[in-house]
């Protein structure tokens, strides 16, 4: 592979407690730092997790799927209000430069994004408003139909809705970035080419490993890089149809994949991970159960899904993981050059053009 041809050490990984040149640019295209309704206040090990995790930033889902407007905005809000006690931690990013501030002084910019469409109506007046709250990233479809498309899970092969149509027009014209996870084959070729600026998955696997219906095929990975973007390949059970735990090997094949169909420029990681790793036994468990039981009685859940697999790779559940997949990667015979696209400079680019 020519990518990996000139294999080079990740020298020093990630750096979790150095600043500006020493600290390497890690962007994780989809991941939660904590739960913005649980408290307000950031438990212990969350913040250690945080500072041991040598991220600059994370697009971190704030509304979740079924959050309406008003709830969309509380979250929001409530986000804000965390962030501003953790002042020395965290930072809100509205541009690239905030990004860059996160990197020199070792904080965690956090990425307000969206997963769904359920807090917009068809007037669309909902998509100045919060950009003005921070919003950068908007997502058009989760698993199933929504008001901009369809999801990987909806029947048929319906595409962008006509409001959807002019929601790309409205989040390119606010330089937002849109994000075409979970959408299927028919939303996500319609929304690359429509939208003017580049878009991303921000969290996939490569249907050329193995299908399921999150992960996207060939031409899709092609045309999202043609126009720019860039893929996250994740950490979830959609790598592999397996009963077994997620292995490092699995997601290599998958990544190894991406950057041969897309080319080093455009593929990164979009783990779909918490900062905080997982604690593993029967609470966890049993939580992941009852999720798992809510979110298929609620019709968004993708194949796969099961307590009996759970959603981490143990050799990467850590909160520095990106420290890890760097490390791997060098193992792997892949150069600096591209470890750093991967792990940061790609989404940090594509971001940097939208906004």
């Amino acid at each position: 592979m020519g990518l990996m041809a000139t294999p080079a050490a990740w020298a020093g990984t990630v750096n979790h407690s150095g600043t500006g040149s020493d600290r390497r640019l890690a962007i994780d295209g989809l991941s939660i730092a904590f739960d913005v309704m649980e408290h307000d206040s950031i438990e212990p090990d969350v913040l250690s997790a945080i500072r041991s995790s040598g991220i600059s930033a994370i697009n971190m889902t704030t509304p979740y799927p079924g959050d309406d407007f008003r709830v969309a905005v509380d979250k929001i809000s409530r986000l804000q209000h965390i962030v501003s006690r953790y002042a020395g931690l965290l930072k809100i990013i509205r541009n690239a430069d905030d990004i860059d501030h996160c990197h020199e002084s070792g904080r965690l910019g956090i990425i307000i994004g969206f997963q769904s469409t359920e807090m917009f109506d068809e007037s669309l007046s909902a998509i100045p408003t919060f950009h003005g709250l921070g919003a950068r990233i908007i997502q058009m479809s989760y698993n199933s139909t929504g008001l901009f498309g369809h999801g990987c899970l909806s029947p048929g092969d319906e595409g962008i809705t006509a409001v959807g149509q002019r929601a790309i027009a409205l989040l390119n014209e606010r330089g937002m970035l849109i994000d075409a996870s979970h959408a299927n084959r028919a939303t996500t070729a319609q929304t690359i080419a429509r939208s003017e600026s580049p878009v991303v998955i921000s969290h996939t696997g490569c249907n050329s490993i193995y299908r399921h219906p999150r992960n996207n095929d060939d031409a899709e990975l092609r045309a999202l890089a043609d126009k720019g973007g860039v893929a996250g390949i994740y950490l979830m059970p959609f790598l592999d149809g397996g009963s077994g735990e997620l292995t490092v090997e699995m997601f290599f094949s998958h990544l190894d994949h991406a950057l041969d169909v897309c080319g080093e420029d455009h593929v990164g990681i979009g783990s779909d991970q918490g900062i905080r790793p997982v604690k593993d036994g029967p609470e966890y468990r049993s939580r992941l159960k009852a999720e798992v039981e809510r979110r298929k009685a609620e019709g968004i859940s993708a194949p796969g899904e099961s307590a009996d697999r759970p959603p981490f790779i143990p050799a990467f559940n850590r909160a520095d993981r990106m420290s890890l997949i760097a490390q791997q990667m060098s193992a792997h015979g892949y150069n600096n050059r591209v470890i750093e696209k991967v792990i940061g400079r790609n989404f940090y680019r594509v971001m940097k053009e939208v906004w």
